[in-house]
């Protein structure tokens, strides 16, 4: 599903037009973005969490040269979902 399938079934049951449900879209998933780049978990009850998780430093190889690199500490976004999440894709 897209985005656009995500607005354009929101606006079918809400009676909302299509265009304020797609600001409305692209503005919380602007706010999840902004939270997330400032180390902010995103807590939605019944659906998951958006958090930060640290990858710790690594060494890794480069088969090509024959050579070790090390990747550094970095943080990646990642989704939990809710325990009713999984119960109900189960």
């Amino acid at each position: 599903m897209t985005k656009a399938n995500i607005v354009s079934e929101i606006a079918k049951s809400t009676g909302i037009d299509k265009a304020t449900v797609l600001v409305t879209v692209e503005k919380f998933m602007e706010t999840v973005k902004d939270s997330l780049a400032n180390d902010e978990n995103v807590y939605l009850r019944g659906f998951g969490s958006f958090i930060v998780k640290t990858r710790s430093q690594k060494t890794a190889r480069n088969i090509s040269k024959n050579t070790t690199i090390i990747i550094p500490e970095h943080k990646i976004p990642a989704f939990k979902p809710a325990k009713v999440f999984m119960d109900q894709v189960k």
